[in-house]
């Protein structure tokens, strides 16, 4: 179901029942950019097949997809792109690709350049979605108003990723526009107390 102002309670439902939480939609703009990082797919050798579904993914649980890009390998061209995208970005950017054991592989390093604030809770949950996510170096961080989350290149593994942490970045989103008088709901374990 697509999330937009005219269904605010049909899609909270729906996302209750999917074990998607969107209440925070109501306070939070969710807008994201997704990164490419592939060497082939920069050079046009290969089609992007994680991008198009992470945009997917996104949209169904109420994104809107602002920006969507390819860099190559490495650890600068990567945190180049990412610092760009960020710049004035409040958000979700994630990447995928470049997150294994190959020598090229090397989002994670560049995504620690740039990041201010790490967010292991979100790696670490990312990474229990599959057995293999023990391969995985993938790292989540905070640069400004915005949330990078670093996925595989393989479109399964990126979808799975994604999911595993969607119910958590409304909220995020929502912590990082800085509203300081919002009170954390009692059910995730604040306190609305005055």
């Amino acid at each position: 179901m697509r999330f937009d102002s005219t269904n605010l309670g049909e899609c909270y439902l729906s996302a209750r029942f999917q074990r998607i939480s969107l209440t925070y939609a109501y306070w939070v703009d969710l807008a994201a950019k997704i990164l490419t990082v592939s060497d082939s797919v920069e050079a046009g050798s290969r089609e992007d097949t994680a991008g198009p579904l992470l945009a997917t993914l996104l949209e169904e649980h109420g994104y809107r997809i602002d920006e969507r890009r390819a860099v190559g390998d490495g650890v600068e061209p990567v945190a180049v792109v990412l610092r760009e995208m960020a710049l004035n970005f409040s958000g979700l950017l994630v990447t995928t690709g470049g997150t294994g054991f190959s020598p090229r592989d090397l989002t994670p390093e560049a995504t620690m350049m740039v990041v201010d604030r790490e967010a292991p809770g979100l790696a670490e949950a990312m990474r229990m979605t599959n057995p293999l996510g023990r391969l995985s170096r993938a790292r989540a961080g905070t640069i400004g108003n915005c949330l990078i989350l670093n996925t595989p290149g393989s479109p399964r593994g990126a979808t799975e990723y994604l999911e595993a942490v969607l119910d958590v970045l409304g909220h995020v989103l929502e912590l990082l526009g800085g509203d300081q008088n919002q009170q954390h709901p009692p059910e995730i374990g604040g306190n609305t107390a005055i």
